[in-house]
């Protein structure tokens, strides 16, 4: 059988493939479509210190080869998901890490220093780069030096693995990586959705209800793709991938332009099992290539 553990910081996941937080609820919503034990780990629906009720509608529109979202992280806070949701999910047998968003620095420490406290959770995913919040979220992951500070500021508080999900809006996401990486991130994700926006030429007007919202699904991938190239060979810590995967070529593309692991977000819409269907991809692909690990194909484009 072929190994296909990877190590994210300091904890260890049975296989790369995860899904993307926002796009797989907190998992037990996925239960009836496929058995998430078999993931190497859940990234959570975005939470905040304070309930959210979201941005207005309409949320979604359909692209081309793609949608935009402008959800805006509702959610009923970080108490609620340590007193309420966490006791649900939590003898799922993989990974539950969180994506903890703030609108200001003291937010995301707060939020942090409670996750913490949970015994259950050895990882978070700081989200500095979510595009569709009036406050913090991409404006944090957009400036070197508040990215630096807000990284910074969690690391100090928190001991597990911190995980820096990067903006792709920005001129050179390599470098924005190793800010957070010098501000203490043990790992890095990307990228979170481009934004964009929808108009309806009929009414001439935005689709979405807050005109801009951030662009996801297929036809982001090749530029996705170039991004987790250009930080894998930019900064020493693991790279998780994600950007258009939908199908288990798509995740091999990422492994071998460097990524350790990969999310799957936008496909989950289109399949609720697509996240199985990948792993059982890439056993195949490496059964068929005499892979024995994993490993061994982070970053192993020939170019």
């Amino acid at each position: 059988m072929a190994d296909l553990k990877v190590k994210i910081g300091g904890i260890e996941l049975k296989n790369p493939v995860t899904t993307a937080s926002g796009t797989y609820g907190y998992g037990e919503e996925f239960t009836d479509f496929m058995d998430v034990n078999r993931l190497g780990a859940i990234f959570t629906k975005g939470i905040t210190l304070e309930p959210r009720q979201g941005n207005p509608y309409p949320r979604m529109a359909e692209t081309a080869s793609g949608m935009l979202n402008s959800v805006g992280l509702q959610n009923k806070g970080i108490d609620h998901y340590i007193s309420t949701i966490l006791p649900r999910i939590k003898h799922f047998d993989t990974h539950i890490i969180p994506n903890v968003n703030g609108s200001t620095i003291d937010d995301y420490i707060t939020v942090a220093s409670k996750i913490n406290a949970v015994d259950e959770i050895h990882a978070i995913e700081l989200n500095i780069s979510c595009p569709n919040v009036k406050a913090g979220g991409m404006a944090f992951g957009i400036n070197p030096k508040t990215a630096y500070e807000a990284t910074r500021a969690v690391r100090d508080v928190y001991k597990g693995t911190l995980i820096v999900k990067l903006s792709p809006n920005v001129t050179s996401i390599s470098e924005m990586a190793k800010i957070v990486v010098d501000a203490g991130a043990d790992a890095v994700s990307l990228v979170n959705t481009f934004l964009g926006m929808a108009i309806n030429a009929e009414t001439r007007r935005p689709i979405l209800g807050t005109i801009t919202g951030g662009l996801s699904g297929p036809s982001i991938k090749p530029i996705a793709l170039r991004m987790v190239w250009d930080v894998f060979k930019a900064v020493k810590v693991p790279v998780i991938g994600l950007g258009g995967i939908m199908n288990a070529t798509d995740a091999i593309e990422f492994l071998l332009a460097g990524s350790t692991a990969i999310q799957i977000g936008t496909a989950n819409y289109i399949d609720p099992s697509v996240s199985v269907k990948v792993l059982e991809g890439i056993e195949e692909y490496m059964e068929r290539h005499r892979v024995n690990a994993v490993t061994e194909l982070t970053g192993a484009l020939r170019a």
